[in-house]
């Protein structure tokens, strides 16, 4: 077996691709919470920890799943500028929201046992 030449592991591309297989999910159950505009869920996806996303990723999405009809949204009047749109999560939204955490777990779960097997103990930080 010939061993690869070591590479430096870059962190931010590690959590960027594993980011965009979990934005959708993330920014349906935010809205599950509590329907908002773009602005407000790019301040949550912060807030939890995911760092700084950019608008350039969320309203796309965000219009992506509108078409597909995961969400909805409404003009709502803004105290400092043109109307806003305020997205929520549509039934469909939801239903897909369950399947795609169910999904979500089973696929968790496989890693940590691949990671961390059962007769081994690791402490995990």
């Amino acid at each position: 077996m010939v061993a690869a030449e070591s590479q430096p592991i870059d962190d931010n591309d590690r959590q960027t691709q594993l980011l965009r297989g979990a934005l959708d999910m993330c920014l349906l159950a935010l809205l599950a919470r509590e329907p908002a505009h773009g602005y407000e869920l790019v301040r949550r996806m912060e807030t939890a920890g995911f760092g700084a996303i950019s608008y350039g990723t969320i309203y796309p999405l965000l219009t992506r799943m509108r078409r597909l009809g995961l969400v909805a949204h409404e003009q709502q009047v803004s105290p400092t500028g043109p109307p806003r749109k305020v997205y929520a999560l549509t039934d469909s939204g939801q239903i897909h929201l369950d399947a795609w955490q169910k999904q979500w777990n089973r696929f968790t779960d496989t890693v940590d046992a691949v990671l961390c097997p059962l007769d081994h103990n690791p402490t995990r930080s």
